[in-house]
């Protein structure tokens, strides 16, 4: 005999990729759409059904959203699918689960849909379970997640700072470069940021405790700026520009400079890519240039946790978020990266 009254299945609103884009994207890019999603994994699966309870807006989705390259797999599998959800890292919590590693109730983050209900197999490299809840839930889509996990992995393990060393992070006021200039200055080190707004150049000299930081949007000459605020050099750059800021931090770069690279934003709507026009540079000053993605060092997540959750539960790091409520908004906070700062997140409930 039935239940009566018990309830099966549950609409399910989704973020829809349009069409791929070329150039900025725009909101008309994204729709929302409702589906209906079961309640109740199938027996004998390895699914987790879970509420959605924060996404991450990342500017790394741009690059997803090009039409790809039918010739490669790895592009094909990168790009979003015209049609279905967008998707992203988000924090998460299981309504019903076949997974014998997580049960009804334990929260998670890791990669989903963007949409109020995901059904997802969690792996060891791309979903992590929620043991600290002493902080706030969204941490784990910024300081405690891959924006966090990236400072820490490009700072420390790629840069390999040493005390009185001098340190230039560009788009410093972003999810990820509001960290890296804390870490520097625990390390000892000298730091300055660029920002595009003089707000942001205050948030990071009064409340992320940069030395020095600039405009790079009232520089005429960023060389120059450069070459104003490190004199004798730059011994690390941590990148997430690209462009002609990267030609003019490699003018200023000191011999055995560093340099990781974990974001370009300014070339992800670019029909055209620009060309770097100095890199024998590198070669000259034997610099050290990597490119990296935090989730190729998912094996260091509990070693960075030990590391930052102490600092946090202290006080001693300081982590802004801008989080826009609901769904519905997401197109709009997605896009929005591109106009004004990244680092922000939907809030799609609260527990």
């Amino acid at each position: 005999m039935a239940n009566i009254g018990v309830v099966t299945t549950a609409t399910n609103n989704q973020v829809i990729f349009r069409n791929y884009v070329n150039g900025f994207p725009k909101e008309s890019d994204l729709y929302i759409a409702a589906s209906t999603v079961d309640l109740r994994v199938p027996p004998g699966s390895m699914a987790v059904l879970v509420k959605n309870l924060y996404l991450s807006c990342d500017p790394h989705s741009r690059t997803r959203m090009g039409k790809p390259d039918p010739s490669s797999p790895a592009s094909m599998a990168h790009a979003f699918t015209i049609g279905k959800p967008i998707s992203g890292f988000g924090v998460a919590k299981a309504i019903d689960s076949g997974h014998p590693n997580y049960k009804t109730g334990d929260l998670l983050w890791g990669r989903v849909g963007w949409e109020e209900y995901s059904v997802i197999t969690p792996t060891p490299s791309s979903h992590f379970k929620i043991h600290h809840t002493d902080v706030p839930l969204s941490f784990y889509t910024g300081l405690l997640g891959i924006p966090g996990l990236t400072a820490y992995i490009g700072f420390y393990e790629i840069c390999s700072p040493k005390k009185g060393e001098t340190v230039f992070v560009s788009a410093a006021s972003g999810a990820v470069g509001q960290l890296v200039g804390q870490f520097a200055k625990m390390a000892g080190c000298y730091v300055v940021g660029s920002a595009s707004s003089e707000e942001k150049v205050d948030l990071l000299k009064t409340k992320f405790g940069y030395d020095d930081a600039f405009n790079y949007k009232e520089e005429k000459d960023l060389s120059a700026a450069l070459k104003r605020c490190f004199p004798e050099g730059i011994d690390i750059y941590f990148e997430n520009v690209g462009g002609k800021m990267l030609e003019a931090v490699l003018e200023n770069m000191r011999t055995h400079g560093r340099i990781a690279a974990c974001g370009m934003i300014s070339q992800y709507n670019l029909k055209k890519p620009e060309v770097l026009h100095n890199t024998a540079t590198i070669v000259h000053k034997r610099i050290r240039v990597q490119g990296f993605a935090a989730v190729e060092f998912f094996d260091r997540y509990s070693k960075f946790l030990d590391f930052i959750l102490p600092h946090v539960r202290e006080g001693k790091l300081t982590y802004v978020e801008d989080i826009s409520q609901g769904l519905e908004n997401g197109p709009s906070a997605l896009i929005g990266l591109f106009h004004v700062a990244a680092g922000n997140k939907i809030g799609l409930y609260k527990l």
